[in-house]
């Protein structure tokens, strides 16, 4: 029997090219003000209309500042990229979520609350993390601008069909425990590298009681243990999360859409390529301590003594060590912290406001501490707003900014100073990443909202 990989996979194959790629048919194409500028450039010097226009959607992320979004953008580069995403969604007839539309936000969180990624599409987009959409059941990758500018032109990619990889985690989550926990602890046993070459299936139970946000979190950082994708198949969690969505199948096309979704997932006899499991009781809250998310260990733990890495990672390891200020061997617990970033498209939804609320409900920012709040799109912000979290936030000490991408890649205004220590709730611990010379420890909302109060990096089991 086939694998759910393989279902989706070969019912998008056009043609199949021998001891080659395949051609693969495209549901949904993403664009953000990034990547995509020479894949239209493409398209004009060589006279092309977008194929399928109506199965595009564009808006700008990464870019965007979250503050004065009224007002022009100051950075030059942002704001020409913006223009010409712009420019080029009017020119070409495609949809347009741009600044100041209350549709807006963070691409990866926008697609699934919009109900535009659904169970069994093929969804692509100029960006990693667009494993995210696997949440809903999707075969979602990353691609390249030169492959955007395929996909515009024909609405198909040339691509290898990865290998199939099912991880599996069982069991119920611990007290404080998140999803973002669950991915961090997979990355620190499988490392960065650990699923290069699949596509990998989330399944066992502790999966299958996780909400749609929090799905969506694990297939986020996918892409970070070197998978192409991750996905998880669709349920009564998934089909209640995308029920009266705006562009989800209505009336009766909803009752065919959902009789489809229902047969999207393994057979009981289906054979992986490969298959690990882990156990939700082996899982703490998480935090990095190196320059890649697979240096991760549990809050209460100590970094790895220099004996405990092989031979051949000690001088890489050394290397992230002597970024970060830390020590082999030592806790992180009680490091003073100069920044906290609660967004992203991985932990930027409305559970991680949440989460993060109602850890400093009735308590206060510490001094030392900037934060940045950033809502991953204009609804989550409403929400925010409609459930009173705002207010709580307010009261102890932080404001809300306007959602983009934010500090979690330091395209924008929102960079970490050089050598502040930042606890963020994003993807990518790589040096810089956040801002020349920052340095960023990766953590969940609860423990990005523990050291927010206390001022250095906390167990939040000892705060709930």
């Amino acid at each position: 029997m086939n694998t759910l990989f393989d279902k989706i996979w070969d019912a998008h194959v056009v043609s199949q090219l021998e001891d080659g790629p395949s051609q693969l048919y495209i549901d949904r194409l993403y664009c953000h003000e990034v990547t995509t500028a020479q894949a239209f450039t493409g398209l004009r010097e060589r006279g092309l209309k977008c194929f399928r226009p109506e199965q595009i959607y564009c808006m700008p992320d990464h870019n965007i500042p979250t503050h004065d979004q009224d007002k022009p953008i100051e950075d030059e580069v942002g704001r020409k990229q913006v223009a010409t995403l712009e420019q080029n969604a009017k020119d070409f007839g495609l949809s347009y979520f741009g600044m100041n539309d209350k549709r807006n936000g963070i691409i990866h969180v926008v697609g699934p609350e919009r109900g535009l990624s659904l169970p069994g599409m093929t969804i692509v987009c100029g960006d990693s993390h667009t494993s995210t959409h696997g949440a809903m059941g999707a075969v979602a990758f990353g691609i390249g601008t030169s492959e955007v500018e395929m996909v515009l032109a024909s609405q198909c990619v040339l691509q290898a069909k990865p290998k199939s990889m099912r991880i599996n985690i069982e069991g119920e989550l611990g007290k404080g425990v998140t999803p973002k926990d669950v991915a961090l602890y997979i990355m620190s046993q499988m490392s960065t590298s650990g699923a290069t070459g699949y596509f990998v299936e989330y399944a066992g139970s502790t999966v299958r009681n996780m909400t749609m946000e929090g799905r969506l979190t694990l297939s986020n950082l996918t892409i970070e243990m070197g998978a192409r994708g991750g996905f998880i198949a669709p349920d009564e969690v998934t089909f209640a999360y995308l029920k009266g969505r705006e562009h989800a199948p209505k009336g009766e096309a909803w009752e065919k859409a959902v009789a489809y979704w229902k047969t999207l997932r393994s057979g009981e006899d289906a054979v992986f390529d490969r298959e690990v499991t882990f156990y939700a009781k082996d899982i703490e809250p998480m935090v990095t301590y190196g320059t890649n998310p697979g240096m991760g260990m549990g809050i209460s733990q100590h970094i790895p003594s220099l004996e405990s890495v092989e031979a051949s990672s000690r001088a890489s390891f050394q290397k992230s060590l002597g970024y970060m200020g830390f020590q082999a061997g030592e806790s992180l617990l009680g490091k003073k912290v100069d920044y906290v970033f609660c967004g992203s498209c991985t932990n930027g939804r409305i559970e991680d406001f949440r989460a993060f609320a109602s850890l400093v409900k009735g308590k206060k920012k510490a001094p030392n501490v900037t934060c940045w709040l950033v809502p991953g799109s204009w609804m989550v912000d409403q929400q925010i707003r409609e459930e009173g979290l705002d207010k709580v936030l307010e009261e102890a000490g932080f404001v809300l900014r306007q959602p983009g991408c934010s500090a979690c890649l330091a395209m924008n205004d929102d960079k970490i100073p050089a050598g502040k220590l930042s606890v963020s709730t994003s993807n990518r611990n790589f040096e810089g990443r956040q801002g020349p010379g920052a340095r960023t420890i990766l953590a969940s909302p609860l423990v990005a909202a523990a050291a927010a109060v206390t001022g250095v990096i906390t167990d939040p089991r000892t705060m709930l």
